[in-house]
């Protein structure tokens, strides 16, 4: 078969994913093309490439979503080839062939392959033909509510609706009893629409505790197929990951090779070319186990970094030369597993209000070591960047090595540890505490890890010690004492500005307020008598004790109870960042004493901007607590709002299609009014 060299690549993506292609790309001499939309003019993927395209205005849907916009910035920047990443276009298989019609090369397999999969009903008939096991369920073409509902009644409780053409959890709902099955169609339905454009749905029978591994495979041109081992991405919220690894644990040669051989079947069944996942349901009692296809990634994976880290090889280069033409590079003699690899997603998110994303501005980022094969990092952005509401949260992937698995996850924790960001709430404490878990250490996972293990996830009260508060207090003197005093008196908008009563080598007495993350009624207060420049008297819960600091390179040192502790501080307006060895702290400084105090207990606070998408009651409607209201899309996820409170509702201030601002007031109820609501959210 004849080759074609790809001189001008176009990678149709953004973030991370395009900087990891152009990073493969331009290792092999390849001119690389960005595109950026008004939010991402500054983006790292911009400055990484070679040229790079404005294609339109932040929403993904004006600019990277749009195939016309994508195609005609391909043909004036005279690319020869369009890699399209994960997410976006990367599973049209419609964009795909008008690549293909415009005479370039699709990075990605098929048009053809990408519609067989693109329909998880449709896939699941042709793995049923290919003798690939399944999941008992429906994935026919009937979707009439009522038919299904029948279905969902046949199949038994708990079952699994999904949307067909889905992905990432999106027009996901599990139905544990009959009342709730019309919600949970039309939920799914609406989602899927939005989403995918299609709101055809399948139900299967839920597995309660299962595994979620996947085998990752590599076609070429000419019809050979490997399969690059195994991933465990059993470790989700929301039905997204968030820990992946490889090899999985647990996990028998045996299996492997069964699971290998059914991937390969499925990808042959398609005619399949390039790179692909295909994930299964795993089920292990005992020394029994079991696995069902679920579905096939017609594209290359967010977690593929453990693959190239336990294999050795470069699965974007391979992407590339397959679409070259060119031949694999290895056959399944060929490849091994070398060690253990793990990746850790770290997103702009809230886990202590349900997974919600966050945004903002990264106004601080401090990386861990990178180690070339042991420590790696794939990342779109720097310090200075702002995360907005317009595309996924995710931040950045952190990929370690071992040689087994214990080493893997001890290089993992060391390299989180030293991980530290200021600007935006991330999961960065709570992947700390989840890698803590001896279950997971034991390799004891499953896709009901997390909510199974909550309360070891949760964050400590006990956090906030006398160590942070006395840290934070040293903080704020010395930046007193470095001329922010002064700069405050001409400021009355600073946080500094009343601390009018803090005199350096004087004793004096101060009295600080500060609120903890989702701790906003409780006040947290510090008494301060100053001694001289590095120490005082500290009172905190009626205990008193005396404190030493010094500042040691970039690192707070303090003197308490006879021991060191070290932290390093970071302050953005009134919010607070203590990194420590026990994780990162996020405190509030209270300009008033009775802030807070005041607030109405009823009030919901608002997790984020969004869209209102839906409006399931009118003013006059008499609600229960629980009740839906509205629904709210924000970063590609719904977010349904309930009523907190049994009552009448007196008034609506958005309608389906507005946009809301962070805090918005939506709905007044029985006078009180309701705010786009974390506490209210599912």
């Amino acid at each position: 078969m004849n080759t074609i060299k790809i001189k001008r690549l176009l990678i149709a993506n953004r973030g991370e994913i395009a900087v990891r292609i152009m990073q493969s790309a331009q290792s092999m001499g390849i001119h690389c093309i960005a595109l950026f939309s008004d939010a991402d003019k500054d983006a790292l993927h911009v400055k990484t490439a070679d040229e790079a395209w404005h294609i339109g205005a932040s929403p993904a849907k004006d600019s990277y979503l749009d195939t016309h916009k994508v195609l005609n910035i391909a043909k004036q920047s005279r690319a020869d080839a369009i890699h399209p990443g994960y997410g976006f276009l990367s599973e049209n298989a419609g964009f795909a062939r008008k690549v293909e019609q415009a005479n370039m090369i699709w990075v990605g397999p098929p048009a053809s392959a990408i519609e067989a999969m693109g329909s998880k009903s449709h896939s699941k008939q042709l793995m049923e033909q290919a003798n690939v096991p399944l999941v008992p369920g429906y994935h026919g073409d009937e979707q009439d509510d009522a038919f299904l509902a029948s279905e969902i009644e046949k199949i038994g409780f708990p079952v699994l609706i999904k949307a067909s053409a889905g992905g990432g959890g999106k027009g996901m709902r599990i139905v544990d009893k009959k009342e709730d099955i019309a919600q949970a169609i039309a939920g799914a339905k609406r989602e899927g629409l939005n989403s995918f454009g299609d709101d055809k749905l399948l139900v299967e029978k839920y597995i309660s505790r299962p595994r979620h591994v996947e085998i990752q495979v590599f076609l070429d041109q000419q019809g050979n197929g490997v399969y690059l081992f195994e991933r465990d991405c059993s470790i989700q919220r929301r039905h997204q990951k968030v820990v992946e690894e490889a090899p999985a644990p647990d996990f028998s040669g045996d299996d492997r090779q069964a699971m290998g051989e059914a991937a390969l079947k499925a990808a042959k069944a398609i005619q399949y070319e390039g790179a692909g996942t295909v994930e299964f349901l795993y089920e292990k009692q005992g020394n029994q186990s079991q696995f069902y296809f679920m579905e096939m990634n017609t594209r290359l994976q967010v977690e593929h970094p453990v693959t190239e880290m336990i294999t050795g090889q470069d699965l974007v280069q391979w992407q590339l030369r397959v679409a070259q033409g060119e031949a694999l590079p290895l056959e399944q003699s060929d490849l091994s597993i070398h060690g253990h690899s793990m990746e850790v997603r770290i997103y702009a998110e809230d886990p202590d209000n349900d997974f919600l994303p966050t945004t903002g501005r990264l106004d601080y980022l401090s990386l861990p070591v990178l180690e070339s094969g042991k420590v790696r990092l794939d990342s779109g952005v720097v310090q200075g960047d702002q995360i907005s509401p317009y595309y996924d949260p995710m931040i950045s992937k952190l990929i370690v090595w071992g040689e087994d698995r214990a080493q893997c996850l001890s290089r993992m924790k060391n390299a989180l540890q030293e991980y530290q960001i200021a600007g935006v709430t991330t999961n960065l404490s709570f992947l700390r505490r989840l890698l803590s878990i001896d279950d997971f250490a034991n390799g004891d996972v499953s896709t009901h890890f997390i909510e199974e293990h909550d309360e070891q996830l949760a964050v400590s009260n006990e956090s906030h010690t006398h160590h942070v508060l006395s840290a934070v207090a040293f903080h704020m003197l010395k930046r007193q004492s470095q001329g922010i005093k002064a700069q405050a008196r001409s400021d009355k908008n600073s946080p500094w500005h009343q601390l009018s009563t803090f005199r350096l080598n004087q004793d004096a007495q101060e009295t600080l307020h500060f609120v903890a993350e989702h701790q906003e009624q409780q006040d947290i207060c510090v008494h301060i008598n100053t001694v001289n420049d590095n120490a005082w008297q500290i009172q905190l819960d009626e205990k008193s004790f005396s404190v030493e600091a010094r500042l040691l390179q970039q690192e707070l040192q303090i003197l308490i109870d006879g021991q060191w502790y070290s932290a390093r501080i970071m302050h953005h307006g009134d919010d607070i960042w203590v990194y420590d060895q026990g994780g990162e702290t996020k405190l509030r400084y209270k300009r008033h004493a009775f802030e807070y105090a005041e607030e109405d207990q009823g009030n919901l606070t608002a997790p984020m901007n969004g869209t209102i998408i839906h409006v399931a009651v009118e003013p006059g409607a008499m609600v229960k607590a629980g009740d839906l209201l509205l629904i709210m899309e924000a970063m590609k996820m719904e977010h349904s709002i309930t009523a907190p409170t049994d009552g009448t509702i007196v008034d609506l201030f958005f309608n389906q299609g507005d946009l809301v601002d962070e805090g918005a007031i939506l709905v007044e109820l029985d006078g009180q009014t309701i705010e786009t609501a974390s506490a209210a959210l599912e």
